[in-house]
């Protein structure tokens, strides 16, 4: 099989030297800019593309992510599979800063971006794409894999729920999201995989835990203490995307 990755790199991973790049494309897509030019490159002969979710320097807020041009100019550059990076809070006990959590299912709580690539119907065929299962299971599967071998603590499945941002949650919102059943929150995983089922490609998010959220009240949730988790993590994902790249068929 011809295989191309797209890997979406979030807070900590926007610019990661995950591999010799040997070229930056511009891309164009019907829905604007995406965040950032496409860095390619490959790992263990696998060809790969690199977008910056918030941009090079991070500085595009979540909601203001253009995420239907990133995930069409990933299909577009002929990536089969994506797998994105993200820094969540957790919304559980055992889910302790640090860990790692490979989502299952996803709550979409966001309220002013643009949720699907269908903005019209063609006659007689409506447009209504399965969303039970939105994360690929194989990929999942040779996340977990690489995981268990690399002897990193990581929990395999977690419904993350995904906020409009950029502020936190309010305690009683962070408390609200935890008796739903949510275990994690992030502001883009949700509108991700949206996307990525709606244009058929796998998709699955390796989720880095930093805080928890608002809901402990003894333990306030702020942008330093994220980037500071992050930063200490960002080579475990490094690590984890170099071995797993390679096996994904």
């Amino acid at each position: 099989m011809n295989r191309k990755i797209g890997i979406i790199g979030g807070s900590g991973l926007d610019d990661p030297s995950l591999f010799d790049i040997s070229r930056d494309v511009t891309m164009n897509t019907p829905y604007g800019e995406p965040s950032s030019s496409l860095r390619e490159g490959s790992i263990g002969g696998v060809p790969v593309a690199l977008m910056a979710r918030h941009g090079r320097q991070h500085t595009i807020p979540p909601t203001q992510v253009n995420y239907r041009a990133n995930l069409w100019a990933l299909k577009e550059a002929g990536c089969t599979h994506v797998l994105a990076s993200t820094a969540v809070g957790s919304l559980r006990e055992e889910i302790e800063r640090g860990d790692l959590v490979i989502p299952d299912q996803f709550i979409d709580f966001t309220r002013s971006r643009a949720l699907s690539f269908f903005e019209a119907f063609e006659p007689g065929k409506p447009m209504h794409v399965a969303m039970a299962d939105p994360f690929d299971a194989g990929l999942r599967r040779a996340l977990a894999e690489e995981l268990a071998a690399l002897g990193y603590r990581f929990h395999d499945g977690g419904t993350v729920v995904t906020i409009e941002g950029p502020r936190f949650s309010t305690r009683a919102e962070s408390r609200m999201f935890r008796a739903w059943g949510a275990d994690i929150i992030n502001m883009s995983v949700a509108t991700e995989a949206i996307m990525a089922n709606e244009l058929g490609i796998p998709y699955a998010a390796i989720a880095m835990s930093t805080d928890y959220d608002s809901w402990k009240e003894d333990d306030a949730v702020t942008w330093e203490a994220i980037l500071a988790v992050a930063h200490a993590n960002a080579e475990k994902v490094l690590e984890l995307f170099r071995r797993v790249i390679p096996k994904i068929g």
